[in-house]
């Protein structure tokens, strides 16, 4: 993992990766290259799409799927509500009346009702599409791995913001050359050239790391871990060396009326203009300080906190309508519907029935995904929860894997493959390879 501003995580043996790589002053490890070029050796996925993106959003919590796109109006009291539906532009696709903009946008998304999941607040299952054993490397993680590195400077997958586990980053058996690219801290100072270094010094430290064959390379083998770090080391060389790079993280070239539209969650801002750049998959989370009132777990009510699940959404749904309407009409505006997936899910949804507390809990038989671009099928609502919003009625419920399977079909890349394990087995990308036919 390279992290942008310094990063928090420590490698397994206790060393600061800080310690590994200063990217702004160049003080590099005694690191070579070799295990990066034979990475760079794998083959890509399907060339002929290889500049396809996904954006993932997640609302960390589990988002109430009855309350936002799944509304039941004729449904007893105790299950409805308090909020009431409003049409959109496509015929039987209502959302809450707190979404307003949704409604003149819906013709430019599709929501996929029921979606089975787990009670757990982890994003394993939707990063992963499985919780079977070994654990699975996550998406983005796998996207990078067989899109191939290459040289290029910007990395193939990026995590914004991580709040309650938002994106466990985990590429398991993949080893560390593949976890995201994170940043977490105040600013971009560290993705620049030191005054000291001009390209052609840079240049002369490159070589001068590639003939630094004699490290030990006994650290932890198993877990890739020193080939990590020389990926780590090769990317923050041809990053600093890329003026392009530093101008996609840097906000500041979008017009203030562009990041004011997007409200608080301007990394999804952040995460449209490293999508153009070529980063394959952005992840993303809107909670806290992004969306207020903390994360979208709202169970409410109890002596400490008098907040039912609706006062909650009241403050939340507003600006979230704002910001992800604001990025799919971003996404259209800029010609990158096509080429770029959003979709936007929770761990699980919230139970049908309200609870004694005005609160909703956790309900894994019924969430939702929000999906748009892409070159996907627009305007449609997939699956039906019966009339209480308890589960979907059909026989052959979408969960997770479905979902990721079809954005791995968007990014060209056959989730029938296999990548072996720790052990050299080999293990399918995912299990479950059913796409949503409908999209």
């Amino acid at each position: 993992m390279l992290n942008l501003f310094g990063s928090k995580y420590r490698v397994c043996d206790g060393v600061d990766r800080r310690d590994f790589l200063k990217v702004g002053a160049l003080g590099l490890g005694g690191l070579t290259l070799a295990d990066l070029l034979r990475q760079r050796a794998h083959g890509a996925a399907n060339p002929g799409v290889s500049h396809k993106s996904v954006i993932m959003v997640y609302l960390p919590g589990g988002p109430s799927h009855i309350d936002m796109y799944d509304l039941k109006p004729d449904a007893p009291q105790e299950f409805r509500g308090e909020f009431r539906p409003i049409r959109t532009n496509v015929p039987g696709f209502d959302v809450c009346e707190l979404m307003p903009l949704h409604a003149r946008l819906a013709d430019k998304m599709s929501v996929v009702r029921g979606l089975q999941t787990v009670d757990s607040h982890s994003a394993e299952l939707l990063m992963r599409g499985t919780l079977s054993a070994p654990r699975r490397p996550v998406f983005g993680s796998i996207v990078s791995r067989l899109r191939g590195a290459g040289a290029r400077s910007m990395p193939h997958y990026v995590a914004l913001g991580g709040e309650n586990g938002s994106d466990p980053a985990d590429p398991a058996y993949l080893g560390s050359t593949y976890r995201p690219f994170t940043f977490g801290g105040p600013g971009l100072e560290n993705l620049s050239l030191s005054r000291d270094v001009s390209l052609d010094r840079l240049g002369d430290r490159r070589s001068l790391l590639s003939s630094f064959d004699n490290v030990r390379r006994e650290i932890d083998v198993a877990q890739g871990t020193v080939a990590g770090l020389d990926a780590f080391t090769a990317q923050a060389l041809d990053m600093i060396a890329s003026p392009g790079t530093r101008q996609a993280f840097d906000l500041a070239r979008e017009p203030a009326r562009v990041r004011e539209r997007y409200g608080p969650a301007t990394r999804l801002l952040l995460a449209l203009r490293l999508v153009q750049a070529g980063v394959s998959v952005v992840t993303v989370s809107l909670a806290g300080t992004v969306v207020p009132g903390g994360d979208w777990d709202t169970h409410a009510g109890d002596d400490q906190r008098r907040e039912t699940n609706f006062d909650n959404l009241r403050r939340k749904l507003p600006i979230y309508d704002q910001a992800i309407t604001t990025l799919i009409s971003d996404l259209y505006d800029r010609g990158l519907d096509r080429d770029v997936a959003v979709v936007v899910w929770g761990e699980f949804g919230r139970t049908p029935r309200i609870n004694r507390t005005g609160g909703r809990d956790h309900w894994a038989p019924a969430s939702f995904a929000v999906v748009s671009g892409g070159g996907l099928r627009m305007g449609q609502v997939i699956g039906d929860t019966g009339p209480r919003a308890e589960r979907v009625t059909s026989a052959a419920p979408y969960t997770p894997a479905n979902l990721l399977a079809t954005l791995y079909g968007v990014l060209g890349i056959d989730s029938s493959r296999t990548l072996p394990d720790f052990n050299g087995r080999p293990m399918y990308v995912l299990d479950d390879r059913r796409v949503i036919e409908e999209l």
